[in-house]
């Protein structure tokens, strides 16, 4: 106490204690305290000495007996935390301008993903002129001429290429403002890769490239997003077709890693890339030094299909030699193939139904653009001698048959391609010819609030995947009786 207040031994010695601190008041409730609770721990106080110099310290304080038990007062120990306060107040300010600088990114973040969305909209309408009426001009009667025709190619070539350039900036955007949906389920590995082989094998011919694609002794599936995972494979063929040498080769390939995990690698043969290079490979609008090339690119493709990658919890990476070629490659959980839930015994199995000889089949519109479930229903309906299934992988394909044939129930996913399933609803509701045809959600978000917004936008019933056999059946039965009814 004397160094803290600069008073000497005999001018503290009966002084009262609060005197000597910035808050008497804080200092006398403290011994207060004490004498309550038998001690105190941990109490801030700062002593203020006769030259005004202060001192922030931390008072520990317990009451002290004789051997009667008598009280004979307080003994506390102090500690000069003065430091340890600057410390925290430094650190305090820090973390508000960290705080600060994370909100100013957050929206700055916001802002460029709200342009890059508006403005991709606003390209679009004078795009939709300028390809529509090049269109009109290419196919109109009579024929252009040579030259007109040449002229109106360039035109389209540009336009299609521009509507590219668009697409991948609004996917930059999206994925990067967490906005992506995604629906991960099984997905079968060869089905995707053989419907992206078909969609890139006139590209790969054009400039002479050979794509071999590997043989699947027994399917195997990946939990993935069914059109996100084409998006990323048809991102990697179209890379190593375009920067590979002419008459160059591709080879598409998967090595199962582990019990829970499967690797798909695309091999070329093009020029490969150096370490600085290999830096640089997954910044967007960095085309490391292609910009004055013959190939078109923006730089982003490779951005969108890393982080869809990472977004359905995998790793995409790269190992390349200079004049080698370049090996991408994607590593995704593998999972069993999606099975029927196994129904408890108490449970009987649902009876198959079957349509009398003078009954019409009712008509069941299945929209999905995974073929494993498409294929699970299939199986379910090949049980139902009574119910002719139609089917639809889009949801605009969807509401277009729903329209031309009138179906009795209608099952949908809501992670559809083109627009999702909560649209394709609100679309079949709002037409007076659909709008009492009772509307079954499949999907694969079953977080419970998933299935009551589902509920509350009009949705008859919502079924989570894997799909339940009774349950289904079931809720199919009771669509039945409500159109019937």
């Amino acid at each position: 106490m004397e160094a803290l207040t600069g008073c000497t031994r005999d001018e503290l010695i009966g002084a009262p204690f609060k005197s000597y601190f910035t808050d008497p008041a804080r200092a006398e409730a403290g011994i207060k305290l004490v004498l309550s609770d038998k001690k105190v721990t941990d109490y801030e106080l700062t002593a203020c000495a006769r030259d005004g110099k202060k001192t922030v310290v931390s008072y520990n304080a317990t009451t002290f007996y004789d051997r009667d038990r008598t009280l004979q007062g307080v003994f506390g120990v102090a500690r000069d935390v003065t430091e340890r306060k600057r410390f925290e107040q430094a650190l305090q300010e820090t973390n508000v301008e960290m705080e600060s600088a994370k909100s100013a990114a957050e929206k700055a973040n916001l802002a460029k993903s709200d342009f890059l969305s508006g403005m991709s909209h606003e390209l679009r309408s004078p795009l939709n002129a300028i390809l529509g009426f090049a269109q009109l001009m290419d196919t109109a009667t009579p024929p252009p001429s040579d030259v007109q025709k040449e002229s109106i190619t360039q035109i389209l070539q540009a336009g299609w290429h521009l509507l590219k350039l668009i697409n991948e900036i609004l996917d930059l955007s999206v994925v990067e403002s967490g906005k992506v949906s995604l629906s991960l389920e099984p997905v079968v590995l060869s089905e995707v890769l053989s419907e992206c082989q078909t969609m890139m094998e006139a590209q790969a011919q054009q400039r002479g490239i050979l794509m071999t694609f590997p043989q699947f002794e027994q399917p195997s599936f990946v939990w993935a997003d069914q059109t996100r995972l084409k998006q990323i494979v048809i991102n990697l063929l179209s890379n190593a077709i375009k920067y590979n040498q002419s008459s160059g080769r591709v080879t598409v390939d998967y090595t199962v890693i582990s019990s829970d995990r499967i690797r798909i690698s695309f091999k070329d043969t093009g020029a490969g890339l150096s370490p600085e290079k290999m830096a640089q490979l997954f910044q967007p609008f960095n085309r490391l030094g292609q910009e004055a090339g013959s190939v078109a690119g923006t730089g982003i493709g490779l951005v969108v299909t890393k982080q869809l990658v990472e977004l359905m919890g995998g790793i995409l990476g790269v190992d390349s030699t200079v004049g080698e070629g370049s090996v991408f490659w994607v590593e995704l959980r593998s999972t069993p193939a999606p099975e029927l839930k196994t129904i408890a015994p108490e449970h009987a199995a649902p009876k198959l139904a079957i349509r009398p000889l003078d009954a019409p089949q009712k008509i069941l519109l299945y929209i999905e653009d995974n073929p494993a479930n498409m294929r699970l229903v299939e199986r379910l309906i090949d049980r139902r001698t009574d119910i002719k299934l139609l089917k639809a992988v889009d949801g605009l394909q969807g509401i277009a048959l729903a329209k031309s044939s009138l179906p009795d129930v209608i099952l949908m996913d809501i992670n559809l391609p083109g627009i999702s399933g909560i649209d394709a609803l609100k679309a079949l509701q709002e037409d007076l010819a659909t709008a009492h045809i009772p509307v079954v959600a499949i999907s694969a978000n079953a977080m419970s609030r998933d299935i009551e917004v589902g509920r509350q936008l009009g949705f008859f019933r919502y079924l989570t995947k894997p799909i339940v056999v009774e349950e289904f059946m079931t809720t199919l039965d009771l669509a039945l009786r409500l159109k019937n009814t």
